[in-house]
């Protein structure tokens, strides 16, 4: 391997702010902030908006559906568009 071309691995805190779940995992993610973990130690930070803690797949949640399907709302949007439309 060429020397100083690769990132630097090391520990990062990973925070997933939706279940306010922390993760300590090895990664070579760039960040500037800092953050002190519960082992009294401080390590690179990242903000997460989804992780396997949140994620309704992971955690067997079901998202709320909606009523109508993807085809009756273009046609209850756009359906008056085509009706409208002037013949020559």
């Amino acid at each position: 391997m060429k020397p100083n071309i690769h990132p630097e691995y090391r520990q990062v805190l990973f925070h997933d702010t939706a279940a306010d779940v922390f993760f300590l995992i090895g990664s070579t993610v760039d960040t500037d902030r800092t953050q002190k973990h519960s082992d009294g130690n401080t390590y690179p930070y990242v903000a997460l908006d989804v992780s396997s803690a949140s994620h309704p797949m992971y955690t067997g949640q079901t998202r709320k559906t909606t009523t109508e399907g993807r085809i009756a709302g273009f046609n209850k949007r756009f359906g008056t568009i085509s009706s409208s439309a002037k013949k020559d």
